[in-house]
């Protein structure tokens, strides 16, 4: 016997499937298999501050002065930083900012170029 999948709306565990659909008792959501693969596998969507998508590879401006730990650096507002790679933690943007090294950004103090 397979388990069935837990509803994509109430993430109740109370699943049932009758003539091909799955059926949760608990919030009466009703889906099909098909539909179901596609919203377990969304990916995340990283924005800048303007609300614009940002991909890896992608060029953005910091847009305000951005205080370094440790070094006493400041980052200037309007400092480019090219090549920009997501990741999925606090600081979503790892790159290399000429001067300063790799470090990693909050997309919330960026702006896509």
């Amino acid at each position: 016997m397979t388990a069935l999948p837990p509803c994509p709306k109430c993430h109740s565990e109370f699943t049932y499937e009758d003539a091909g659909v799955f059926i949760c008792p608990e919030c009466a959501h009703e889906w099909t298999a098909q539909a179901a693969g596609p919203s377990e596998t969304t990916a995340r969507v990283y924005r800048d501050s303007p609300g614009n998508v940002l991909q890896d590879g992608d060029t953005v401006t910091v847009i305000k002065d951005l205080k370094l730990k440790g070094s006493g650096g400041v980052i200037k507002m309007g400092t480019k930083v090219k090549n920009i790679r997501l990741v999925d933690s606090d600081h979503d943007i790892d790159c290399k900012i000429d001067g300063f090294g790799a470090m990693s950004l909050k997309s919330e103090f960026v702006r896509k170029a």
